[in-house]
């Protein structure tokens, strides 16, 4: 084998040990996750129960509907939970191309990048959930009893962590790009406007059309963008 091909077959091997590795990642935390999975739904369903006291108990409508659930929220939370290895082999993988002072900014890409995933998880359920969840089962009544299905519900809640833990990396990733010289500092501000659109656009995909949803979404990212904005101007080096 020529020495061409047989660097592109190391990599190629060494991509796949690092997929392997990830992919392995994701499936223990999410048989783990799936052993508490009454115990993490039931901290889910929670804010549901404390937005509306009235309600004690959800339903669900199919047979398998329950075991469905189940299996989604374990692979979320699997996926959640797995986020920093798959960061990490990412980085391992690219790291015999970097250089040393490289190799530490890639370190620290994985763990700011964790965090504001994590943090904006956690402000989607300990802020945004409840402010949601309130304004829905507000339309409940003598002539209307809201009866949330299982699945549904989880499949909201999931959503709406894992789209606020996306956008939370908004304005690292602006920086990281201004950083690497990807683009200058200019570039976000000059893009602004088509920035909102592609923000209305990627909101309305992540809610899957929800408009309240989509809003309590849009106003977070434009915020994350101008603090991005902020950061940006402040850390950058000049032109």
């Amino acid at each position: 084998m020529s020495a061409p091909f047989a660097h592109i077959a190391s990599h190629l091997e060494e991509l796949r040990h690092r997929l392997l590795v990830s992919f392995l990642a994701i499936i223990c935390f999410t048989v783990v996750a799936y052993i508490f999975s009454e115990q993490i739904t039931r901290a889910f369903i929670a804010p549901l129960f404390k937005a509306y006291p009235a309600m004690s108990k959800m339903i669900y409508t199919n047979l398998p509907e329950a075991f469905i659930a189940y299996i989604k929220i374990s692979l979320l939370v699997g996926l959640i939970v797995s986020f920093p290895v798959i960061l990490y082999e990412l980085w391992m993988f690219a790291a015999p191309g970097l250089l040393a002072h490289e190799k530490k900014v890639a370190r620290k890409i994985v763990f700011w990048a964790t965090l504001l995933f994590a943090s904006g998880a956690g402000f989607a359920y300990f802020i945004i959930l409840p402010k949601a969840l309130s304004f829905f089962m507000g339309f409940a009544g003598p002539q209307l009893k809201p009866l949330p299905k299982l699945g549904g519900y989880l499949t909201f809640v999931a959503r709406t962590s894992l789209a606020f833990g996306l956008a939370f990396e908004i304005p690292f990733l602006m920086v990281v790009a201004t950083r690497t010289g990807l683009v200058d500092k200019e570039y976000f501000h000059k893009k602004r406007k088509y920035s909102y659109l592609v923000i209305l656009i990627l909101a309305s995909l992540l809610t899957a059309g929800d408009l309240f949803s989509a809003m309590l979404l849009v106003l977070p990212l434009i915020g994350l963008y101008e603090a991005g904005l902020l950061v940006v101007n402040t850390f950058s080096p000049p032109a």
